[in-house]
């Protein structure tokens, strides 16, 4: 799903351990494109607008919470920028609409997704003019990822009933290292996927 134009220059800012860090390093590096690397320490508002703008950015990763910051506060950062991804809570609508006016070029992606599942899960490119509800919604499942929404005894609910989301494929983890009581509660096996698959509860 990654838009190989959009990727040629990503912005990498994560710390190493932040599973986010994994898309800003390999989606360039894996589609032919480069990695900006951000200068060390910690990014305040001003030395984040300098090095998306200076350096070329053309996608990057922020929180949702940095994503309010940088739109209330400096917005024509992203002016020349393809695609922002962004997750890690809800993705607010009220920004996501101001953003579309003040860059009418960016696309905005909910990205959304546990560690447990290699980053990103589901996406949902967010249509402009936003005039959705006050939370974007997670969208779709990425590609080789499938998501169900279960009651307590696995079967599928409705729509507009709540259930427990579950989610399965290639991004899937093996399970946490040395527990595997945690493991077995949380990695169930996939009543609809290949024989032998599990999904995560998440």
């Amino acid at each position: 799903r990654f838009d190989r134009q959009a990727h040629r220059r990503v912005l990498l800012h994560s710390p190493a351990a932040f599973d986010a860090s994994t898309y800003e390093l390999w989606v360039p590096l894996l589609s032919g494109g480069t990695v900006v690397v951000a200068p060390a320490g910690d990014l305040d508002v001003p030395a984040l607008h300098h090095t998306i703008t200076t350096q070329g950015v053309t996608a990057l990763w922020l929180t949702s919470s940095l994503l309010n910051v940088i739109t209330d506060h400096a917005a024509d950062a992203l002016s020349a920028v393809r695609e922002v991804w962004s997750g890690g809570e809800a993705v607010s609508g009220a920004t996501v609409h101001r953003l579309h006016e003040a860059c009418p070029a960016l696309t905005v992606v909910d990205g959304y997704g546990p560690t447990e599942t290699t980053t990103f899960a589901t996406h949902h490119p967010v249509p402009r003019p936003y005039s959705g509800s006050a939370t974007v919604p997670i969208g779709c499942p990425m590609a080789n990822t499938r998501v169900y929404v279960l009651d307590a005894h696995l079967r599928p609910v409705p729509p507009q009933v709540t259930g427990e989301l579950y989610i399965a494929g290639a991004g899937l983890a093996r399970g946490y290292l040395n527990k595997p009581g945690m493991t077995a509660e949380r990695f169930v096996a996939d009543p609809y996927g290949p024989p032998g698959t599990r999904m995560y509860r998440t």
